[in-house]
This record gives C-alpha cells, sequence and structure tokens, in this order.
C-alpha cells in the first residue's frame, strides 16, 4: 500500500489557501467555522473542494493565455 503525503508544495501559501476555501464555501453557502469542520456533509465539502479547483485551473488557464 502506498502512503500518502499532505505535504505541500508550497508551505507559505497555506494561509492563502485557507482564507480562499473559506471564500468558496461561503460563495457556494457552505458555512464553515474555525476550526474542526467534521460535521459538513461530504456533498458540502465536494462543492468547496470541486470549485476550489475549478477557479484554480482557470486561474492558471488566464495566465498561460495571457503570456
Amino acid at each position: 500500500m502506498m502512503a500518502r503525503s499532505n505535504k505541500k508544495v508550497v508551505p507559505e501559501a497555506m494561509d492563502s489557501l485557507e482564507r480562499f476555501k473559506y471564500e468558496v464555501a461561503n460563495e457556494v453557502g457552505v458555512n464553515l467555522k474555525n476550526g474542526y469542520n467534521g460535521n459538513i456533509s461530504a456533498r458540502d465539502a465536494g462543492k468547496i473542494g470541486g470549485n476550489m479547483v475549478r477557479k484554480l485551473i482557470e486561474q492558471a488557464e488566464n495566465q498561460m493565455t495571457n503570456k
């Protein structure tokens, strides 16, 4: 079995990603609180993560086309 690693490629970006998570959660109508959020549904967690990925991909695509 492969061990998973949560090592961040750019540790300095952690604060920005955390703020981004709360911003996206607010946009999709999921109420996150500071600290533990294990009480949210998998559907809501998926909404947050999916929208984060979609926005990050969109941003990368825009950067690629504007070079």
